[in-house]
C-alpha cells in the first residue's frame, strides 16, 4: 500500500525546498482567490452589465470601467511565468540534498534515493499546480477583458453617434 502525500513528502524536506514549497502554495491559493474573484466579477456583470450612458465622460468611460476586470491579472501572468522556476530551483536544490545524503551514508539503495528524490521532484509538481492554472486562467480573462473594452469603446461610439 502507497502512502503517498504531498505533506508527508515536505515534511521530510530541507528547510530550503519546504520553503520554496511554501512559497509555491501561497502562490497557488493567491492566484485561485483571483480566479474565483473574477469569475464573481464577471457573473456579476452578467447580470448587471455596465452601459455607457450620456452623463460618463466617453474619453474615459471604457478605462473606468474595465480596470476591476483587469485588476491582479499582472498576478496571474507572473505566477505562470515564475513558477515553474521555483519549482525547478526547488528540485534542483532537493536533488543537490540528496546527492549530499548519498554521500554522507555511502549508499544508492533506494531507501536512500527514493525520499529526496520525491520531495524534489514534489517541488516540481507545485511549480506546475501553479504555473498551469494561473496560464489557463490568465488568457482567458485577459480575452475575456478585451472583448469587454473593445464592446464599451463601441458602446461610447454608438451612444455619441446618436
Amino acid at each position: 500500500m502507497n502512502n503517498f502525500s504531498f505533506l508527508t513528502i515536505f515534511s521530510l524536506s530541507d528547510p530550503v525546498v519546504f520553503a520554496t514549497s511554501i512559497l509555491l502554495v501561497a502562490g497557488s491559493v493567491a492566484s485561485w482567490a483571483i480566479i474565483i474573484g473574477k469569475f464573481r466579477l464577471w457573473g456579476v456583470e452578467k447580470v448587471r452589465p455596465t452601459k455607457f450612458t450620456r452623463e460618463d465622460n466617453p474619453h474615459t468611460f471604457a478605462d473606468k470601467a474595465i480596470e476591476p476586470f483587469d485588476k491582479n491579472l499582472w498576478f496571474l501572468s507572473t505566477a505562470a511565468a515564475v513558477a515553474p522556476f521555483v519549482g525547478l530551483f526547488g528540485t534542483i536544490w532537493g536533488i543537490m540534498h540528496l546527492f549530499a545524503a548519498i554521500g554522507a551514508t555511502n549508499s544508492t539503495s533506494l531507501a536512500v534515493v527514493a525520499p529526496g528524490l520525491a520531495v524534489a521532484l514534489g517541488a516540481t509538481a507545485l511549480g506546475l499546480f501553479v504555473a498551469i492554472p494561473a496560464a489557463v486562467f490568465y488568457q482567458y480573462f485577459s480575452k475575456k477583458s478585451d472583448d469587454f473594452y473593445n464592446k464599451l469603446e463601441a458602446s461610447v461610439k454608438e451612444t455619441n453617434k446618436k
